[in-house]
């Protein structure tokens, strides 16, 4: 048996499963202690978007709102900033930090940022791979076929590469909103500059812990049929 049935698979999945978790209750707890403090511009995440846009020379990209709490994200493809409602009415230092994380990415697709490019390409490989994964192992476990099984192995591995590929794209974009807040001035002070720092490193530990349970859960899938191929020898 495989999966929740098998001591093995929580060896591999444990850590992963924690690293996420800690991960979102790392982000959490930034959120709520930096949504409480208030940026000295007074500048809402829909106006600091706005400011941002200008100054970044992002004329064509709009700003919407979404539903959702920390849904904010940018649309490459109808260059469409959109934040959540606690991000775009409030005037706090995690807004700051959210909004010109998300002006990172606009900026990278400005760019054509090849990282982002690759991402995207990888988004239906990804996509696929996950749900035709399983069942690849799964028919080559029941069939005892070793080389179907390899084959959902080699599907399941491009989560793992989309999560390898997402790192760069974030840790760029974080970078290019701590300059940007720098730049602008809008994040004045020695406390809000730690803030907005806080958020964004909370924000990458997401991406790390993502990668990491993405590359656990992959070895678990190739012990599995590694196993199975010694096994039929």
């Amino acid at each position: 048996m495989t999966g929740f049935f098998d001591p093995t698979y929580w060896i591999f999945m444990l850590p992963g499963l924690l690293m996420v978790m800690l991960a979102q209750l790392w982000v959490s707890s930034t959120y709520r202690k930096w949504g409480r403090v208030r940026n000295a511009s007074g500048l809402s995440g829909v106006d600091a978007a706005r400011r941002l846009l200008t100054y970044s020379g992002l004329h064509d990209v709009s700003v919407e709102g979404t539903a959702g709490n920390l849904t904010d994200h940018y649309d490459p493809r109808r260059r469409v900033l959109r934040l959540s409602a606690g991000v775009a009415q409030s005037p706090s230092v995690a807004s700051l930090a959210i909004t010109a994380h998300e002006i990172g990415h606009a900026m990278q697709h400005r760019a054509g940022y090849f990282p982002l490019r690759l991402r995207s390409a990888l988004v239906p490989v990804a996509n696929l791979g996950s749900w035709l994964g399983w069942i690849l192992i799964f028919v080559g476990l029941i069939l005892r076929s070793v080389d179907i099984a390899w084959l959902g192995v080699l599907a399941f591995a491009a989560g793992a590469v989309f999560a390898l590929a997402t790192l760069p794209v974030e840790l760029n974009a974080s970078t290019r909103a701590r300059a940007l807040v720098a730049e602008t001035g809008l994040a004045s002070g020695e406390q809000e500059r730690r803030g907005v720092s806080a958020m964004l490193n909370a924000a990458a530990f997401t991406y790390v812990a993502a990668l990491a349970a993405a590359i656990l859960q992959l070895l678990y899938y190739v012990l599995l049929v590694g196993g199975m191929g010694r096994r039929r020898r």
